[in-house]
């Protein structure tokens, strides 16, 4: 039912009026629908988010109207840049504060546009701040049991996966106890046997690992096409979740790239990925 927020700010003069919205004009505010009659006129700013806030004893030592912004510096330097064709240079830095932190974590730049009238921009320094609550999964993989299928094909490339995968987890707090490796012949194999581990219900999650290089035929995209297919219909069907270390490379010297010489360890992803799903799953148990 709750539509928006509009905050009505009266300013001192024509002059106030004037500055303040060829400000908020050169920051690139929406315009909203303004009015004009006989005693008086109004001009509207969208903002994609409002809010009010309601104070009891001490007002904070803010200015009344806040502009919550991003890039705090970048708009500094735009305000600072409009600032100068419209004031005297010699006082615009009177008028215009340098970015200061606060106490409630985050920095606030002041704008004295006159006539009592003064704007406050700010910026949170956290992170999270705005952003929805979400459920998100922990990296701790203690207590967590997986299975890795990894193929015996391209072993130069699936050994160095099988290893990144070995340290994402041990390193998460997982046993090698609870930890089994699979070998199948090559990456059409792959599926079946992590479906088969899946339906025994002894693992928390199974990491799957392969490499297709392309080569000279179609072959690698049919092969390729039924890997894919397999893995994520066993981890539908099954309820437990799958992560995709299959590479799916042009070449050997990417597929060593991607296993640990430049890109990164794929296996070692996919066994971040694999915990951080067990994690997700157990949360959203708990809730439901």
């Amino acid at each position: 039912m709750i539509k928006g927020i509009t905050l009505v700010q009266a300013v001192g003069s024509e002059e106030a009026f004037g500055k303040l919205g060829g400000l908020f004009a050169a920051l690139g505010f929406e315009p909203g629908k303004g009015w004009e009659d006989k005693d008086g006129k109004g001009a509207a700013f969208l903002a994609p988010v409002g809010n009010i806030e309601l104070v009891a004893g001490r007002m904070p030592g803010v200015p009344k109207l806040l502009v919550e912004v991003t890039q705090l510096d970048a708009v500094r330097a735009a305000i600072h840049s409009w600032m100068i064709a419209n004031f005297r240079s010699e006082d615009v830095a009177a008028k215009l504060s340098e970015a200061a932190a606060t106490h409630w974590n985050s920095r606030l730049v002041r704008v004295d546009l006159g006539d009592g009238l003064e704007v406050g921009f700010w910026e949170s320094e956290n992170p999270l701040h705005g952003k929805p609550v979400a459920i998100e999964g922990d990296l701790s993989a203690a207590g967590m049991r997986f299975a890795i299928v990894t193929a015996r094909w391209n072993a130069v490339i699936t050994d160095r996966l099988l290893q990144g995968s070995l340290d994402g987890l041990t390193r998460s707090g997982a046993k090698m106890a609870d930890i089994e490796i699979v070998r199948v012949p090559g990456a059409w194999e792959v599926p079946s046997a992590a479906r088969t581990l899946a339906e025994s219900k002894r693992f928390d999650a199974v990491i799957t690992l392969g490499c297709l290089l392309r080569g000279e035929t179609a072959h690698y995209e049919a092969i390729y096409t039924e890997v894919a297919r397999g893995i994520g219909q066993s981890q539908q069907e099954t309820g437990v979740p799958h992560a995709f270390g299959v590479l799916t490379c042009e070449t050997l010297e990417q597929a060593l790239d991607r296993a640990g010489v430049k890109a990164g360890n794929k296996g070692f992803e996919s066994a971040i990925a694999a915990i951080e799903m067990v994690s997700i799953q157990r949360k959203i148990a708990v809730k439901a």
